[in-house]
């Protein structure tokens, strides 16, 4: 029996962990069905866009960028939101990689 056919290839070098990426938006609901998303973190956020999944219709005022405590307005309207309908928030932080968020109503 050839030796060299039980040794296995050298694994793959460990790649330095990064700590996850904390999401930078609240949302305030207390004008629900009308939700005021607020840029909670210390970063100007580009390409924000809101879009729905769902039953409901959305109305949004979309700045492209949301500097830390400004905010995007959104209107949900339809039968049951709550029910089957999400939101989700598109962004680019400063480093330039894309993020989505989903909020449940």
């Amino acid at each position: 029996m050839n030796p060299l056919r039980l040794l296995r290839a050298p694994s793959p070098a460990v790649r330095p962990r990064r700590l996850a990426y904390p999401v930078p938006w609240s949302v305030d609901r207390t004008t629900a069905p009308h939700y005021r998303i607020v840029n909670t973190g210390r970063e100007t956020l580009r390409g924000v866009t809101v879009s729905i999944a769902g039953e409901s219709r959305l109305r949004v005022s979309i700045p492209a960028t949301v500097p830390p405590g400004g905010s995007v307005r959104a209107s949900v309207t339809g039968p049951h939101p709550s029910r089957d309908t999400v939101l989700v928030v598109r962004w680019f932080p400063p480093d330039g990689r894309e993020y989505l968020w989903q909020i449940s109503l």
